[in-house]
Order: C-alpha cells, then sequence, then structure tokens
C-alpha cells in the first residue's frame, strides 16, 4: 500500500503547529530523509480565536476552517489532522467540507490515555475555556467511563492566561509555575493523570513535572497519524 500524505490544518497558534510536526519527525522511525512521510501544512493564522467565538465574544472560525482543509485536500492530503484543541468543536462541519478523513485528535487521546492508565476513573482537564465550556473531552472520555476533572473557575483563567502567554511566545519559569500550580489543585482532587489539552500547553508542561502521568494529545495525534499514514 502507497503511503499517506498527511495535511495539517494549523497555525492555531503557528508553534503548536511546528509542536505537532516536530513530533511526528521525532515518533517516525527513519534512517534517511526517503524514509519520512509526505506532509503537507496549511498554518493558518488567521483562522479567528475559537474561544472567543465559543463564547460569542468573537468572529466564526468555521469558514476559514473549511477552507483550510478544502487547501489540504486539493494539495493532495490523504488525511487530515489538527493540533488545535478548541477547533475540533467543529471537526463535524469541516469533516462535511472534504473528501477525505479528519483525524479527531480528543477521541484517540480517550483511546490511548484507556491504555496507557488501564484503571483510571479521574483525569484533569487543562484546556481552554472554550474547550471547558463544549465539554468535548467530557463527551469522549465518558464512553471510556473515565470522569474529566476541570479546574474551578477562577483557575480555568488562569490557564487562559498561560495559553495566550506561550502563544506570545513567553516560556518563562514564571508562566511554567503557574500551570504547575493548578495542576496540583487537580491532583489534589483526585485525577490520575493530566491531559495538556490545549496544544499550547505541552511546550511547557512535560511528563516528569507533575507527580501523575501526563497525556499528551498532541503526541497522541501524531502517533495515530503516522499509523494511518503507514
Amino acid at each position: 500500500m502507497p503511503e499517506k500524505i498527511i495535511g495539517i490544518l494549523g497555525g492555531m497558534g503557528p508553534e503548536a503547529t511546528i509542536d505537532l510536526f516536530y513530533k511526528i519527525i521525532k515518533s517516525t522511525p527513519a534512517e534517511k530523509d526517503q524514509d519520512h512521510l509526505r506532509i503537507i501544512i496549511d498554518s493558518n493564522p488567521k483562522i479567528p480565536d475559537r474561544t472567543a467565538a465559543i463564547l460569542g465574544k468573537g468572529e466564526d472560525p468555521l469558514t476559514a476552517l473549511q477552507e483550510t482543509a478544502k487547501n489540504l485536500e486539493k494539495a493532495g492530503a490523504d488525511l487530515i489532522i489538527i493540533p488545535c484543541n478548541t477547533a475540533h468543536h467543529y471537526i463535524s462541519q469541516i469533516q462535511e467540507s472534504v473528501n477525505i478523513p479528519i483525524l479527531n485528535m480528543i477521541e484517540e487521546t480517550a483511546k490511548e490515555t484507556q491504555k496507557k492508565v488501564p484503571s483510571i476513573k479521574k483525569i484533569g482537564l487543562l484546556a481552554s475555556i472554550g474547550t471547558y465550556k463544549t465539554e468535548i473531552y467530557h463527551q469522549h472520555f465518558k464512553k471510556f467511563n473515565i470522569e474529566v476533572i476541570s479546574p474551578e473557575e477562577k483557575d480555568k483563567e488562569e490557564v487562559m492566561k498561560v495559553i495566550y502567554a506561550v502563544k506570545a511566545g513567553d516560556l518563562s519559569e514564571e508562566v511554567k509555575r503557574n500551570i504547575l500550580k493548578i495542576a496540583q489543585k487537580l491532583i489534589d482532587k483526585g485525577v490520575e493523570a493530566i491531559i495538556t489539552g490545549c496544544t499550547e500547553i505541552p511546550l511547557i508542561l512535560k511528563e516528569g513535572d507533575v507527580s501523575v502521568p501526563i497525556i499528551d494529545p498532541t503526541q497522541v495525534l501524531a502517533k495515530v497519524a503516522i499509523q494511518k499514514a503507514r
């Protein structure tokens, strides 16, 4: 079977897009250039803010998401992956606009969590306010009988501040400390793992930073994309 070409619907933000691309490269068994997969990236940072739209405070990103997906299909992609958790709120409508499959990062993360921590009952979610509001993680994890625990309301605002700081290029120790504090509060509530459920968060919070396993949806998506493409 010929290898499939992966399309990355990116730009939300650009660094999260690089992070996914890098994880695909690092997770691909390769000894030379030709062993790597062909990847088409449309990094479109002009897609309106997903959280602002979900909260009714900003422009609807759907048209831009659909247009970018169509671009990838036209350019020759055989499947699409989206390194933005909040954008998955629109996934079925984006899928309607193209004839190639879009991998669902949230669904794949739920499956991977079940494999990685088989007896898990409670998982903590660090994400954008848009992702919390849509409860996309809650819905997918419920199928595996895993309860998703979110931070308190004021801490959700703090997570959002961290996300926007990372988008602005601030990967300082102070920003990391802020996210670690919130992660610790979730651990105190009894979560057995933490999802870095916004693609900016794995840029500052890594496996080993906290006492429970970190589930990185970007890494999960990279792994699944490689399997599907090969």
